[in-house]
């Protein structure tokens, strides 16, 4: 056998891949090779399958701190195989080798008398057919396979070099994918283990988390979505840097929501920042410190992309797509706003118009005396000036903690309860109420009411005012709520659910 060098691997399965189809398809392909084989599952640290009428062996010699594998292959040997090589291939698996009658095994026999009777190897029929790539130097495959009759895609890049290949799953636009070697693989395909996806949103104020679940022919059901309140831009108005406390709480509440979608079976996590990480001059070390504690790389997205996604998440999830739509999503740094029709955008822009902003800047963490309020909302409406004779438009809809929290509060909601905050309709006399409610109780107070997430009662009436003078300026009387917001836009695009 030629001298091989070892390999580092990275591979990931699924139905589809969202942005990085598009990517592949902007490649030139090479070959395309169709091959049927046998592959054994069972035991641990190696691979064996039969290809061409080779036993094909490789072992993992090396996995780094980015879930990178280095595998080695160790045997390609035809059949008859000899009684030393089957040893060694059970050997390589970590698995006690069963009797052996033969000095030699014909495939057939090899399967009867060998694999069939102890029951540790479960032989797994794979059609494959690749076509392969190279991406910034890197053996890159995108295949469509059969196993057991159960199809499935998956797509692997190689190299010795294995930060080219960290590189070249990025360019494809699959970072935040975890790695899985084929055996793995295969058996969560035959498994029937669900295919599941994590975004996390790393907001001003809250880092938010949604694994998503897609089915058989596409649609997606939520497994998990739930956020944290961790007030990233705390103090960022005053210092332009997150303070260390805020960013301890925020890398806590990222590396518990990692865990957690990696015990929900996760195949991919991707976290995306926002106005907090935007802004701050220490916003590249929060990411590294974020990295360094959980392997995430947070994805600080430019405020007009953050407002794209938010506007795919409600087209998607609310079903409009006729006539003039203006769709916003309130954080505490900004405020993105899309502007579309007919499902097309014309235009998207952000502000930095955030509740973390005005609070502390006015104080509307506590009860506030009418001018006060008065003040506050005319700088708003002064911040705002961008959205001036836009309107009216034929829909208005509102994503983000305040306005989610506002449809809450109006229902009553003593347990959140994301299908009734999804389509819900706020008109001005409503949000009017609750902002008077929020300007005349402190922060303590506006925690005993029903509906209203504790730790939002310092942002809540700054919030409910962009609301209301975002409708003011677009002459709408009512708004419609989403609680799909960025993170799943960005599970619609990227993985396509």
């Amino acid at each position: 056998m030629a001298t091989i060098v070892p390999r580092w691997e990275w591979r990931t399965f699924g139905a589809r891949f969202g942005v990085a189809e598009t990517r592949f398809a902007e490649l030139t392909p090479g070959a395309v090779q169709e091959s049927d084989e046998l592959y054994f599952l069972g035991g641990a640290g190696a691979i064996a399958k039969v290809r061409a009428d080779l036993m094909d062996l490789k072992v993992l010699r090396e996995v780094d701190a980015n879930g990178l594998e280095r595998w080695e292959p160790v045997m390609k040997q035809a059949f008859p195989l000899p009684a030393a090589a089957v040893e060694k291939v059970f050997a390589s698996l970590c698995l006690a080798t069963p009797p052996l009658a033969r000095s030699a095994y014909a495939l057939d026999q090899f399967l009867d008398e060998v694999v069939a009777p102890g029951g540790a190897l479960q032989p797994v029929k794979v059609h494959k057919r690749r076509v392969r790539y190279t991406v910034g130097g890197c053996i890159s495959e995108f295949s469509d396979v059969l196993a057991d009759g159960r199809p499935c895609r998956t797509i692997a890049i190689e190299s010795e070099d294995a930060s080219a290949v960290l590189s070249a799953v990025a360019t494809v636009g699959l970072g935040g994918y975890l790695n899985t070697n084929y055996a793995a693989g295969l058996r969560a395909l035959l498994d029937g283990a669900p295919e599941r996806y994590a975004v996390i949103d790393v907001g001003t104020n809250s880092v938010k988390l949604h694994v998503g679940e897609r089915d058989g022919v596409g649609a997606c059901r939520t497994v998990v979505d739930r956020a944290e309140l961790t007030r990233l831009g705390e103090g960022l108005q005053e210092t332009g840097e997150i303070s260390p406390e805020a960013a301890e709480r925020t890398a806590a509440a990222v590396a518990d929501m990692v865990d957690e979608a990696k015990r929900c079976g996760a195949r991919a996590i991707v976290a995306v920042g926002t106005a907090g990480l935007r802004a701050a001059r220490n916003g590249a070390a929060v990411v590294e410190a974020i990295r360094a504690r959980t392997g995430i790389t947070v994805e600080v997205i430019p405020g007009e992309e953050e407002a794209r996604l938010a506007y795919l998440a409600v087209t998607a999830g609310l079903g409009v797509s006729e006539g003039s739509l203006v769709v916003f999503d309130t954080g505490g740094g900004s405020t993105q706003f899309t502007f579309g029709r007919d499902g097309q955008v014309d235009e998207r822009f952000s502000v930095q118009v955030g509740a973390a902003r005005y609070t502390e800047r006015f104080g509307l963490d506590r009860a506030v005396a009418p001018e006060v309020l008065g003040e506050a909302i005319a700088a708003i409406a002064a911040d705002l000036s961008r959205i001036d004779g836009r309107g009216p438009v034929d829909a208005l809809v509102a994503m983000g903690g305040a306005v989610t929290n506002i449809a809450a509060v109006k229902h009553a909601l003593t347990i959140y309860d994301p299908d009734v905050v999804q389509g819900a309709e706020l008109d001005r006399a409503e949000i009017d109420r609750q902002i008077e409610m929020y300007r005349s109780r402190d922060a303590a107070g506006r925690r005993s009411i029903v509906g209203l997430q504790p730790k939002r009662a310092e942002v809540i009436l700054a919030g409910a005012c962009i609301v209301r003078t975002v409708m003011d300026k677009l002459g709408a009387g009512a708004l419609t709520v989403s609680d799909r917001g960025l993170r799943h836009g960005v599970l619609a695009e990227r993985f396509g659910a």
